[in-house]
Formats: C-alpha cells, sequence, structure tokens
C-alpha cells in the first residue's frame, strides 16, 4: 500500500499536462449507472476490469465482452475483452477500446474549407489478477496507447494498479485503484503528455436480507485542490433477482462542471451528473446498458454484452 501511494504521489507531482482523455471514460454498463466511476462493486462483469484490473478476479472463465458507447457530438466508442483464469488464483485478460470523434472540417488560414479530416483515440490492453488471500485479489493492466488526428499520430504507455478486499460475509467490498500511470512515447509536437493519472478508493455495501447496495467512490484524489465534493461519485442498485439489477448513480463533479447559469443568476446542471441502468444475467449471455446525462444538450448510452465459452 505504502508503495501504490509513493507511485500516486509522484505522478501527481507532475501532473500539470494529461493527454489521452478518452482513459476516464466508464467502459461497464453497470459502472456507468453506478454514476461512471466504480471500482469496487463486485460482479460477474468483464468490463469492469477497465474501472479496476483487480476485479478480473471475479470474472468468469473464458467470458467474452463487448461494450458500446454514444458519445457528445456524435462520438462513439467500442470495446472488447476476453479472458482466461489459471488455477485457483489467477487470471489474465485482454481488451482493446477505440474512440471515434467523426469527421471534422479542415480549414485554411482563412477559415476556408478545403476538406475533411477524422480523430481516433485506440488503446490495447493486458491484465493479470490474483487473489492473494481468500478476500483481497491484486490487478495490474499494461496499455498501449496511440492517438490519430488526420495525418497525425501519437503514442503512449500506460498501467493501471488495483486492490479489492471483498468479505462475502458481511457483503462488502473496498477497493483501491491506480489509474493511468504513464506517458507519451511519441508526441504530435515537442510537448510530451501524461495520461490522465486517477487514484480511487471505493467502497460497496449489501444489506442483510435486503436487495440494496449501496456505492461511493473517492476520485482525483491525486488533486487535493479540488473541490471537496467534487471527488465524489455515488450510486445505488437494486438485485431484484439474482438475474437482473436496476442501478442509478451521481457524479458531483460532472454536475458542477457543467452547470449553466442563467440571465438571472441562477445556475443549474440540468440534469447533468444523474445515471441509470439495468442488467440481465443468464446461465451464460449477460446484457445491460446505461443513461448518463453530460450536458444540458449531450447525453451517454452504453450497452454491453457477455457470453461465457
Amino acid at each position: 500500500m505504502a508503495t501504490l501511494a509513493n507511485i500516486a504521489f509522484a505522478q501527481a507531482q507532475n501532473d500539470s499536462q494529461t493527454g489521452y482523455n478518452f482513459l476516464r471514460l466508464p467502459v461497464s454498463a453497470h459502472a456507468a449507472a453506478l454514476g461512471g466511476d466504480n471500482i469496487s462493486v463486485i460482479d460477474d462483469d468483464e468490463a469492469l476490469i477497465f474501472s479496476n484490473p483487480a476485479l478480473l478476479s471475479s470474472v468468469t472463465d473464458k467470458s467474452l465482452n463487448l461494450n458500446y458507447m454514444s458519445y457528445m457530438q456524435g462520438s462513439k466508442a467500442a470495446s472488447a475483452a476476453f479472458n482466461k483464469t489459471f488455477g485457483e488464483r489467477a487470471s489474465a485478460a485482454i481488451s482493446g477500446s477505440f474512440v471515434d470523434y467523426g469527421k471534422m472540417k479542415e480549414t485554411d488560414e482563412n477559415n476556408i474549407q478545403t476538406g475533411e479530416f477524422s480523430a481516433k483515440d485506440i488503446s490495447i490492453a493486458g491484465y493479470f489478477s490474483y487473489l492473494l488471500t481468500d478476500r483481497l485479489s491484486g490487478g495490474v493492466s499494461a496499455k498501449f496507447i496511440t492517438s490519430y488526428i488526420a495525418d497525425y499520430n501519437s503514442i503512449a504507455v500506460g498501467v493501471d494498479l488495483g486492490l479489492n478486499y471483498y468479505d462475502p460475509d458481511r457483503e462488502w467490498s473496498l477497493s483501491l485503484a491506480l489509474k493511468n500511470l504513464g506517458g507519451e512515447l511519441k508526441a504530435y509536437n515537442e510537448d510530451y503528455n501524461r495520461l490522465p493519472f486517477d487514484m480511487q478508493i471505493g467502497a460497496s455495501k449489501r444489506f442483510t436480507n435486503m436487495p440494496l447496495r449501496l456505492h461511493a467512490t473517492l476520485v482525483d484524489l491525486n488533486h487535493p485542490h479540488y473541490k471537496a465534493i467534487n471527488h465524489l461519485v455515488v450510486g445505488a442498485d437494486a438485485l431484484l433477482s439474482d438475474n437482473f439489477w436496476i442501478g442509478m448513480g451521481y457524479n458531483f463533479r460532472r454536475a458542477n462542471e457543467m452547470k449553466l447559469t442563467s440571465a438571472d443568476g441562477k445556475s443549474s446542471s440540468h440534469g447533468a451528473g444523474l445515471s441509470f441502468g439495468a442488467g440481465l444475467s443468464l446461465s451464460r449471455f449477460k446484457a445491460a446498458a446505461s443513461w448518463s446525462k453530460y450536458h444540458v444538450s449531450s447525453s451517454s448510452l452504453i450497452m454491453s454484452i457477455a457470453y461465457s465459452l
């Protein structure tokens, strides 16, 4: 734990210039429904490894996961992951993801359109998790990232580190994640960016004899100067049966940053920060969907499906 804290402190001291912020987008529909940042929910959901690699230990062997996200301004994202267990304690996985920002106008110095260009981000990652004890799991992921804008290209590498403690008797889950440690190998220009490092702590608790489970995640802890409430993401899901859940969440930072002020001086987030979702689990097949409000004029839809081979 002390080593992880030292790594986080060193990264935070050099976090003034970051890029590749697509790495902060939620991938799992379940995590998105709970506010967009959740590193502690225990579920047989391979997409959760994008949030915390330690959660790979909870995923069924040989699961294939596919995710799709519609994002702001017509952007779209997709990802896929596949895992394999080794013995009773070790698991490994691979994933690929991309964000396509669509076509944009290309203009000259006189603002005359001369054509169009596209932009996209791509990430390929490998994961490994291990059950350190019957209740404590650790995980790591290594990522190769590349970004394209027209004919220009940049390359970066990074790692995620995670821990999860799960007490099945009391239905407590506690997690720590250090996400996006790394930086560019090849930049668009002479200014090399770091990845958007994020230190997170999360907890999930299911109440005895009740279907309700509550979640809280503290994000951006490497930025202590942020407004305190902007570190908090909360969520709740109801496990209505062994096969079906519904959930909702609230992201305070998203809500506060997307507030609009009217002519009379009143400000409103217009629902930004809210999210909802539901999921269905059958014997081998799983599906989930979530909706999140990002801005008064923008929302996001995520769909996740998985099949155990």
